[in-house]
C-alpha cells in the first residue's frame, strides 16, 4: 500500500484508534496495580500512560485534519498538524517524567508501605506486553506510511514497554530483598528516559515545523534517482524536499536539451514524476523547472546522437546529494 492514498490514510486511522484503546485500557489497569502497592515506580508508569492517552487522542485528531483535500487556506494541504500533534505529545512525556521525579523524591522522604507486589507485578507485565505488540504495528506501519503522528505514537508506546520492564525488575528487586527507597530510585531513573525521549519527539518536530532537511529521506531520493536516470536529464539542481505529513514536495530544476519544445521537455517532467512515484508512492508533488543546457553541459551530456554537440563527452557525473542540492547547473567547472 503507497503512503498518502486513502486506504493507506484509513489505515493509519484504524491503528491509531487502537492505540486510543489500548492506552485507556491500559491506563486502567496500570491505576489498579498502584491501587494496590502504592508504589511510586507504578505510579510512574500510570503517569505515563495518562500521557498514552492524552497523546493518542491528539494524533488521532491530528489524522482526522491532515487527510483534508488542500483548500483555499491550505494550498499544501493541512499534513503539518502531524508535527504540531507530535511536539504536543514530546511536551507532555516531558512534563510526565518532571512529575514522576517530584513523586519520587517525596517518597524517598515521606516513604509508603508498599503492598501486594506481586499482584502489582503481574497487571504491569500485562501491561507490558500489550505496550509492545501494539506500539510496534503502529512504528511500523506509521513508518510504511510516512505519517509522523503514527510513528510518535508507537515509538512512545514501546518507550513505555522498556519503562515497564525496567519498572518490574525493580519491583523484583524490591520484593527479593525488601529494601523500599529501591521504589523511588527506579522511577527517577525511567523518569529521566521519558524526558529525554520526550525532548527527542519535540526536536523532530520543531524541525519539521521549520522544514528542516531530512538527510537521509534526501539521500534515498538521490540514490533513487541516479540508478533510474535518463540521458535526456542531463543534469537536476536546486532540489529541496518538504514533508507535509505523508505528503513530500519536492522542488527542482531539471536540465534537458535546449532545442526539445515545451511539449518535449514536459514530457520529461512527466518520466521524473513517474520515476519518483515508483519509489515513494502517490504522495509526493513535484515542482520542476525546466532549463535548457548550455555548451558546457557536453562534457557531462550522455545522448550519444546529439546534433549540437559541441564537446566530446568526458564522464557522466554521478549525482549525490551534493551537486543535487547546489542551485548550479552541472558540468560549468569540467575541463
Amino acid at each position: 500500500m503507497k503512503p498518502g492514498t486513502q486506504a493507506a490514510q484509513n489505515q493509519n486511522l484504524q491503528a491509531q484508534w487502537i492505540v486510543c484503546v489500548t492506552a485507556v485500557v491500559l491506563f486502567g489497569i496500570k491505576i489498579s496495580a498502584w491501587a494496590f502497592t502504592h508504589s511510586v515506580a507504578i505510579l510512574t508508569d500510570a503517569l505515563e500512560s495518562t500521557v498514552n492517552v492524552i497523546s493518542g487522542f491528539l494524533g488521532l485528531y491530528s489524522l482526522y485534519v491532515s487527510r483534508r483535500p488542500r483548500d483555499a487556506d491550505h494550498p499544501y494541504g493541512h499534513g503539518k498538524v502531524e508535527f504540531i500533534s507530535a511536539a504536543v505529545e514530546g511536551t507532555l512525556i516531558v512534563v510526565a517524567g518532571g512529575v514522576i521525579v517530584y513523586e519520587a523524591v517525596l517518597n524517598i522522604w515521606e516513604p509508603h508501605s508498599l503492598q501486594k507486589l506481586d499482584t502489582g507485578i503481574i497487571l504491569v507485565a500485562i501491561a507490558g506486553g500489550v505496550n509492545w505488540i501494539v506500539g510496534t504495528y503502529a512504528g511500523r506501519l506509521g513508518k510504511r506510511n510516512k505519517s509522523l503522528a503514527l510513528q510518535a505514537s508507537g515509538r512512545h508506546l514501546l518507550s513505555d514497554t522498556w519503562s515497564t520492564v525496567g519498572i518490574l525488575v525493580g519491583l523484583f528487586l524490591i520484593l527479593w530483598s525488601g529494601i523500599q527507597w529501591l521504589d523511588s530510585a527506579t522511577a527517577i531513573l525511567f523518569a529521566g528516559l521519558i524526558i529525554v525521549q520526550g525532548i527527542g519527539i519535540v526536536r523532530r518536530s520543531v524541525a519539521g515545523i521549520m522544514d528542516e532537511t531530512d538527510e537521509q529521506l534526501l539521500e534515498e531520493v538521490v540514490e533513487w534517482l541516479q540508478t533510474h536516470r535518463e540521458n535526456r536529464w542531463i543534469d537536476l539542481h536546486n532540489l529541496r524536499i518538504i514533508k507535509y505529513g505523508a505528503v513530500l514536495h519536492l522542488d527542482a530544476h531539471l536540465t534537458v536539451p535546449w532545442y526539445l519544445n515545451v511539449h518535449e521537455a514536459h514530457a520529461e517532467i512527466d518520466r521524473l514524476q513517474a520515476t519518483v512515484t515508483q519509489a515513494f508512492g502517490e504522495s509526493v508533488e513535484l515542482f520542476v523547472h525546466t532549463d535548457g543546457c548550455l555548451d558546457f553541459s557536453c562534457r557531462i551530456c550522455g545522448i550519444a546522437d546529439c546534433p549540437e554537440r559541441k564537446h566530446p563527452l568526458d564522464s557522466l557525473q554521478k549525482w549525490t546529494i551534493e551537486n543535487l542540492r547546489a542551485n548550479e547547473k552541472h558540468g560549468k567547472w569540467q575541463k
